[in-house]
C-alpha cells in the first residue's frame, strides 16, 4: 500500500504541464489541446521529484523480489492390497489428484491427444495416470508403502499375493480385489517397478 501510494504521488507530480501562456495543463487533458497551434514545455523537474521517483522505483523493486512458498504435499502413504494412497485409488479423478497432492511437477490433460493424461510427481517417485484408471511407483519412491513389496525379491511374493494371473519374464500381474497388481522385475529379480488398477488384465491399457 506504501508502494501504491508514492507512486500515484510520483504520477500526479509529473502530471502537469507548462504552455507558452504559462498555464499549468493536466496530461490527461492533452487530447484537447490544439498540438500545433500551442507551444508545450515540460516543467523540469526538480530534486523532490526525482526522489519520490526513485522511491517508487525502489518499491517495484521490492515489490518483484518477494519470496515464494514451495507448494507442499502430504507424505504419499500407499497400501498395495487396499490399492490406496492416502485414500485415494486409481479411479481418482484428475481434480481429486490435484487437489489432494499439489506438488505435483506436471499435469497432462485428459484426451489430450498427445500423451496419457493424469497427474505426475517425477520427484516422488509416483505418477496417476487418471485416464487410463492406474497408479505408478518406481523404486525411485518417495513415501510409505505398507508392504515390503518395492526391491523385494521375485521368489518372495507368494505368501502376500498368491499365483500371478499372468506371468511374463520381467512382470507378474496379480488378481486382487480392486483389479490388478503388476510388479515389474530388475535383473536381479527384485521389483523395481509397481503398477496398481481397478482394470483387469485384459482390459488395462498401459502408456507408453
Amino acid at each position: 500500500m506504501i508502494c501504491r501510494a508514492i507512486a500515484i504521488g510520483v504520477i500526479m507530480m509529473m502530471a502537469s504541464i507548462t504552455c507558452s501562456t504559462n498555464r499549468c495543463i493536466p496530461i490527461k487533458h492533452l487530447d484537447r489541446i490544439d498540438i500545433i497551434n500551442t507551444h508545450i514545455t515540460i516543467k523540469p523537474i526538480n530534486m523532490k521529484t526525482t526522489i519520490s521517483v526513485l522511491a517508487a522505483i525502489l518499491c517495484v523493486h521490492a515489490a518483484s523480489a518477494q519470496l515464494k512458498t514451495t507448494v507442499q504435499c502430504p507424505t504419499f502413504s500407499v497400501d498395495l492390497l487396499e490399492g490406496t494412497i492416502n485414500g485415494l485409488n486409481s479411479k481418482s479423478t484428475f481434480g481429486e489428484v490435484e487437489t489432494s497432492f499439489p506438488c505435483f511437477t506436471k499435469a497432462v490433460e485428459e484426451t489430450s491427444g498427445f500423451e496419457c493424461g493424469g497427474v505426475f510427481y517425477a520427484d516422488k517417485g509416483i505418477n496417476f495416470f487418471t485416464e487410463r484408471d492406474y497408479v505408478e511407483i518406481s523404486d525411485k519412491f518417495k513415501g510409505k508403502i505398507a508392504q515390503p513389496f518395492l526391491g523385494a525379491a521375485r521368489n518372495s511374493l507368494f505368501k502376500w499375493l498368491g499365483y500371478p494371473k499372468v506371468k511374463d519374464v520381467n512382470w507378474d500381474a496379480f488378481q486382487t480385489k480392486y483389479g490388478i497388481l503388476i510388479l515389474y522385475y530388475n535383473k536381479a529379480g527384485k521389483v523395481n517397478k509397481i503398477q496398481m488398477s481397478s482394470k483387469s488384465t485384459d482390459n488395462i491399457k498401459l502408456c507408453e
